[in-house]
């Protein structure tokens, strides 16, 4: 399997290259020259495998550079009970008729984020030992990713870590989380600013080639192509548990703010797993929503970017989009990169005769919610089954129930749990216990390790050379 860039203008590699490159050199998105083709008989097959006989059916049809053995064995490593806490890795529960919970977030940080990047720190340090080399890696986190990066990587050889995150924007406990660190290959960075400026200096730093080689630059947000490769199995694995036969389909709503996530379940939805429908729940930052209902795609600056009660979703441009702009467009490279060279620019595009399209081949549909939603949303889910659920899952709650046709199932995304936003679940139900794992225990009286910047690209890179030997 090779790997071609959403602009069409970097060579063919192979999956242990594009793993370790982020950002192609010419600044689009890495992803396959095709989506294998998963027939009824192989679905029958895969619907009675565990967890890790899943991942790896899917995993190596792509990762087709890695040999089956270490592959199956950087598997088995990452997703175990005592990860993940079950031997589900990522159980489906009812909620209500026909609306189902997929549960991503009993991983070591609570978020969803932890299935991806639990096995991308593994499969990072196998194959920089494999290749001799050392990587630094360079993030944005609105909330989530920077942690789950953090505990994944954290203690690995051959790799630093320098991870940015809006100063004053996450929630105590996110903030505790990360900062707490004091791991020696854990740098964590606070911009004076949004997630998007934290999002832009990941992509000007990767951008800079010869600073990117002479500090061997990679990335973990959802740009790098291991993130949704391992995001791909859990929409297989959530089907199959909310299903009797390859005979239904089921939709799944995504709250989502980058779109990495969803971009996942539509390359599942392209391999032929049967998706009826690609419902995307945004917040109050509702840029992906006016895409996919008016086919209309407007970014916005950070200083028009609202700060919300589901903060991991305080994303204007969502850096993953390219990926499906790029299918839409039959892989035309060079008319994405005319849309998103615009895009940098501050600019917009519109592709309204591609509207049909997109909801009728590709089934996607979008809605909102609000901070009033979230909470009305986390109390009547409380009230009615006893539930709590954190304020990015009550989005897709909301959303889901919004838009569900009858006899439609859906299966909501559960992105963390209510404990890192402790302080929305307790303004929506009032003062109630919540639950939190033993590793979590008096994490926000911990002392934090974090240095504060202006938001500049410049700054950003001259605490890397202070940090990391240059090639």
């Amino acid at each position: 399997m090779y790997y071609v860039s959403t602009r069409g203008n970097t060579p063919k590699m192979q999956f242990s290259d594009v793993l370790l490159m982020g950002l192609a050199p010419d600044g689009g998105l890495m992803l396959p020259e095709y989506y294998p083709n998963i027939d009824d008989k192989t679905l029958t097959k895969w619907r009675s495998l565990n967890y890790q006989e899943l991942a790896f059916e899917i995993m190596q049809l792509f990762a087709t550079d890695i040999d089956k053995e270490n592959l199956k064995k950087l598997i088995d490593k990452t997703y175990t009970k005592d990860v993940f806490g079950s031997d589900d890795i990522t159980p489906v529960d009812k909620l209500y008729h026909d609306i189902y919970l997929l549960k991503l977030s009993n991983g070591p940080t609570l978020a969803f984020k932890d299935i991806a990047m639990q096995f991308l720190g593994n499969a990072f340090e196998y194959v920089l030992n494999q290749k001799n080399q050392r990587l630094t890696i360079i993030g944005a986190t609105s909330g989530d990713t920077g942690s789950a990066a953090e505990y994944a990587l954290k203690g690995k050889k051959n790799i630093e870590v320098f991870m940015m995150s809006p100063y004053g924007k996450m929630s105590e406990f996110q903030r505790a989380q990360m900062y707490s660190l004091d791991d020696k290959n854990i740098h964590n960075i606070a911009i004076k600013g949004m997630f998007d400026d934290c999002q832009d200096i990941v992509k000007a730093l990767q951008e800079d080639h010869e600073f990117k080689a002479k500090y061997s630059l990679g990335t973990v947000n959802s740009i790098n192509w291991g993130r949704i490769l391992a995001q791909i199995v859990y929409y297989f694995k959530g089907y199959f548990a909310s299903t009797k036969d390859n005979s239904q389909k089921v939709s799944f709503c995504v709250p989502s703010g980058n779109f990495g996530n969803v971009c996942a379940g539509h390359i599942a939805k392209m391999m032929g797993l049967p998706i009826d429908r690609l419902i995307v729940a945004t917040n109050e930052n509702d840029v992906l929503h006016e895409f996919f209902d008016k086919a209309s795609y407007q970014p916005r600056p950070s200083n028009k970017t609202y700060v919300t009660s589901s903060p991991s979703m305080d994303i204007s441009k969502a850096s993953n989009f390219e990926r499906f702009i790029y299918t839409l467009l039959n892989k035309g490279g060079e008319k994405v990169a005319e849309l998103f060279t615009k895009v940098k620019q501050g600019e917009g595009f519109r592709l309204d005769e591609k509207l049909d399209e997109i909801r009728q081949d590709y089934g996607f549909i979008s809605g909102k919610s609000t901070h009033q939603d979230r909470l009305d949303t986390i109390k009547k889910v409380y009230q009615e089954t006893g539930r709590l659920i954190d304020p990015h899952t009550a989005d897709g709650v909301k959303v889901a129930k919004d838009v569900q046709n009858q006899d439609e199932i859906i299966v909501v995304a559960e992105t963390a749990l209510p404990i890192k936003f402790a302080e929305t679940i307790k303004e929506a139900v009032g003062d109630v216990e919540l639950p939190r794992p033993k590793h979590t225990q008096d994490l926000e009286t911990k002392p934090q390790f974090v240095i504060v910047l202006d938001n500049d690209a410049k700054l950003v890179a001259d605490e890397i050379c202070r940090k990391v030997y240059a090639k």
